[in-house]
């Protein structure tokens, strides 16, 4: 049985951290999404981390288990404020957000 990860790249305003962002599942690059975009990938059931990644920019990383043939949804968007988008060059793990909805 599988279970289905669900990513959706939307948010309010401008996205100021632009480009492709690499998703990754358990440390391991899965797949890619732009903005506007909505992917649904094919997860074994069990306890997964998943994270957003563009450079040297990244989300924090995300702990969530999974049951069998369930759906479990996050939404995600690059920096949008510029105060936040600054203090992303110092720490980038601001630069990408990622919530479970």
């Amino acid at each position: 049985m599988s279970t289905t990860l669900k990513l959706s790249r939307e948010g309010l305003g401008i996205e100021l951290r632009r480009g492709t962002f690499d998703v990754a599942i358990d440390d391991v690059r899965v797949a890619s999404i732009e903005w506007h975009e909505t992917k649904e990938l094919e997860i074994a059931p069990g306890h997964h981390t998943v994270q957003l990644r563009a450079g040297r920019y990244r989300s924090r990383l995300h702990t969530f288990d999974a049951r069998d043939e369930s759906v479990v949804s996050f939404r995600c968007h690059g920096a949008m404020m510029w105060p936040r988008w600054l203090a992303s060059a110092v720490m980038p793990s601001l630069a990408i957000s990622v919530v479970r909805e």
